[in-house]
């Protein structure tokens, strides 16, 4: 590098103060010759230890370790390690991390259920091993470039290194024009950016970088009766919950009077309970929301009346956080900042605005993310024709999105092949049995397409709106045992009664008064208030009629314009993008290309 140590000293000043939001609690650097980690951490789990970056020497050998993360098996690490002569100096679980790679080097993430992403320095071997959770939890970015490897939580403290550029080519576009706000996996959309991918791991040292997968699910043979496999699904849904529950800081749940938050809150409930402690969950609504509410077939009836059910069921304290207009629109500029690429507009902004006041209370939230992935319950997993699609399910709109990008780009670009190609490799690499039907072939399919793209969409959003306002959010329905299971059991099975989830809701039975236990599936909450739409609207139409606005360099001026005049109600990312998100995403990207000073390459 051409810059003095230094310069280099105040750029990774610069990087550990960036990401002061997501750590607020500590923070820390380590340098060696070749090696320098820095940190900056949320205390959780035994406050008064577990700094970071944590270096310890074991049989001479020098470690030193930066990790973002929980692990929920703590406990049952810690005595295997201590059977095996370890000695522990506090109750941090990164000390266990730490002591687990000494043992088993990188076999060590077969032993841990948690969500992490860490980075060992292994300074006898002069290597770096690097990993990240199962499910993708947990962010890890990274720039390769030569012998240098530069990572980081989040793609905004590695823009602050020399070496990383804010650039984007016509891949970039593609990914935000076509698949945004999803993410081809392991891509960083930004030129030279990548992602570590869910369940991979790896060293980097003198031969380069080399990762591998350590971890994917897999199609067995389901010999579990019916019976035996909802009890299963009981034990695995209550044990990760309770797991969860681990914290030296205040917990909460995010309770939507879905299914899915209300399971997490009467189970954390009742084990805070045999604590000693009281619940406190959270709700979501908008000014307004309850006049303007209109039914539709994906949201059929408010959630309202199910938050009151499930909240006097449990006896709990509640927080209702209701959202204005304003507000909700202003914050769609801070969600660019704190996801660093477009997102999903409002979805994202409304999070962030809740994360913000829940963290005033709580410094760790559980959440039902991620169980309509496993247990089926989106509407393309129950709508044969949507199902039977050649295609990603949430993401129909591939003309009508190419429709917008100007000539240069547009012709640069092979959309339905973009598109296309990356939904066929991710159906080939499905895990499936063989001599199975049909059915089963596809639904096995359309759970990977789930677990490796939308997914990840959505706990993109989750970490990085919750951790810019320092809040921890855990997803227990994450746990790599349940989605193991659960994705070979039949889809005869899950689909008990013929319901969305019917399995998850027969192994809850009694944990949920009826109605919200059988109560039919509802997306997140958006508001339906009219006057978001109008501003909006005349937010967009500022950008157009700016001729120095970043979005026009790419996009139809009159493409934009018959966007804000013209009701073509096509849907931009699932049900949850519909017009109003689609004219709030290209707000977003305006202002990304804008606070990213990003060139085009």
């Amino acid at each position: 590098m051409n810059y003095s140590y230094k310069t280099e000293h105040a750029v990774f000043e610069d990087m550990k103060r960036i990401l002061k939001r997501r750590g607020p609690d500590q923070d820390g650097i380590y340098s060696d010759e070749h090696v320098t980690l820095v940190h900056a951490r949320l205390s959780v789990v035994d406050l008064a230890h577990g700094l970071q970056p944590m270096k310890t020497v074991y049989a001479d050998k020098e470690y030193c370790v930066v990790y973002n993360g929980e692990l929920y098996n703590t406990q049952d690490v810690r005595g295997r390690l201590i059977a095996k002569g370890h000695r522990f100096e506090e109750q941090s679980d990164t000390e266990v991390l730490l002591k687990a790679y000494i043992e088993w080097k990188e076999k060590c993430v077969d032993y841990f259920n948690g969500i992490f992403a860490f980075a060992i320095w292994d300074k006898a071997r002069q290597k770096l091993f690097v990993a990240r959770d199962r499910m993708g939890v947990k962010p890890f970015f990274y720039c390769h470039r030569g012998d240098i490897f530069v990572f980081g939580s989040e793609i905004k403290a590695l823009l602050l290194h020399p070496l990383v550029q804010a650039a984007i080519d016509v891949n970039s576009i593609a990914e935000i024009m076509l698949v945004g706000p999803g993410r081809t996996p392991g891509y960083g959309v930004f030129k030279d950016i990548k992602e570590l991918c869910p369940g991979y791991c790896g060293y980097f040292g003198e031969n380069g970088l080399h990762t591998y997968q350590y971890w994917n699910v897999e199609d067995r043979v389901h010999s579990d009766s019916f019976d035996t496999t909802v009890e299963k699904v009981r034990y695995l849904v209550t044990d990760a919950i309770k797991k969860q529950l681990v914290s030296d800081v205040p917990v909460c749940t995010f309770l939507s009077g879905g299914v899915d938050s209300s399971i997490i809150s009467a189970l954390s409930y009742q084990h805070l309970k045999d604590r000693g402690e009281q619940l406190t969950t959270f709700s979501v609504d908008y000014i307004d929301n309850d006049k303007y509410f209109k039914p539709s077939k994906f949201q059929p009836n408010s959630d309202d009346h199910y938050i009151d059910c499930m909240k006097n069921f449990l006896g709990t304290q509640h927080k209702k956080i209701v959202i204005g207009t304003d507000e909700l629109t202003d914050a769609l500029f801070d969600a660019v900042e704190a996801r660093d690429l477009p997102g999903m507009a409002d979805v994202d902004s409304s999070l962030l605005l809740f994360c913000k006041e829940v963290k005033k209370h709580a410094t760790v939230a559980l959440s039902g993310e991620c169980a309509d992935e496993i247990f089926g319950g989106y509407p393309w997993y129950r709508d044969e024709t949507i199902r039977n699609i050649d295609g990603f399910p949430w993401a129909q709109s591939t003309a009508y999105r190419m429709g917008f990008l100007k000539d240069e780009f547009a012709n640069g670009i092979d959309a339905q092949g973009y598109v296309y190609s990356r939904y066929q490799d991710t159906v080939a690499e499905a895990p499936k049995l063989g001599g199975i039907s049909p059915l089963e072939s596809r639904m096995k399919e359309m759970t990977y397409l789930n677990l490796r793209w939308f997914m990840q969409t959505l706990l993109d959003r989750k970490d990085r709106m919750s951790m810019y306002n320092g809040l921890e959010v855990r997803v227990p329905f994450c746990d790599h045992r349940i989605v193991e299971y659960l994705y070979s059991v039949p889809w005869e099975m899950k689909n008990y009664q013929d319901r969305e989830k019917g399995i998850l809701r027969l192994a809850m039975d009694g944990y949920l008064p009826d109605e919200v236990l059988w109560r039919k599936k509802s997306p997140y909450p958006k508001t339906h208030n009219p006057a978001y739409l109008s501003r909006i609207s005349s937010i967009l139409r500022e950008i157009i009629n700016d001729p120095a606005s970043p979005l026009l360099r790419i996009v139809k001026k009159t493409e934009l314009e018959a966007l804000l005049n013209a009701d073509r109600a096509v849907p931009w990312y699932g049900q949850l993008m519909t017009t109003p998100q689609t004219i709030a995403y290209f707000i977003q990207v305006n202002h990304w290309l804008k606070l990213y000073h990003i060139r085009i390459v």
